[in-house]
């Protein structure tokens, strides 16, 4: 009886061909134009975690105006401090007083790097109570009040009239 090699170039095997794991770009290309995980599983026992490829189209609009609100804050701040304000925030007072760069690098840095955690874990529920994306929100509500609250720390004391 003869045997027949499966390796060759009219081979089936699957394992012959070239590793797909070896194309990050072009998987993350094609992945971000194909998605293929919208939704949580339907079935709750198949994990904990559900990764997701495609998220809300309101939520890349709450996470761009966090981050510009971060910047701006970081801007406002540094303006603040010339005119002789103090840094509030102790570990950013140390930051901020050896290196400016460092201080702003490391603020982008941390709330980028929330803002994806909070973006990833949009769907779930913080202490099974509030769903996550509220939260999203709620950090663009307090960074527009202290962007407000600097705006207004900028204009000065305003002397109110004496009745």
């Amino acid at each position: 009886m003869k045997r027949v090699s499966r390796v060759g170039p009219h081979s089936h095997e699957r394992r012959a061909r070239a590793d797909r794991r070896h194309r990050v770009w072009w998987s993350v290309c094609y992945g971000s134009f194909n998605p293929r995980r919208r939704t949580p599983p339907r079935r709750l026992d198949d994990s904990r975690f559900h990764s997701l490829d495609w998220h809300s189209p309101h939520l890349l609009a709450v996470a761009i105006g966090i981050l510009l609100l971060s910047v701006m804050d970081a801007f406002l701040t540094l303006v603040l401090l010339q005119g002789g304000a103090a840094e509030v925030n102790p570990i950013m007072a140390v930051l901020i007083y050896r290196s400016v760069a460092m201080f702003a690098a490391l603020k982008m840095g941390m709330t980028g790097a929330g803002v994806m955690l909070l973006v990833l874990l949009a769907r779930y529920r913080f202490m099974r109570l509030l769903p996550v994306e509220w939260v999203l929100y709620g950090v663009l509500i307090a960074y527009a009040t202290l962007i407000s609250y600097e705006v207004w720390m900028l204009k000065g004391p305003v002397d109110l009239p004496i009745l």
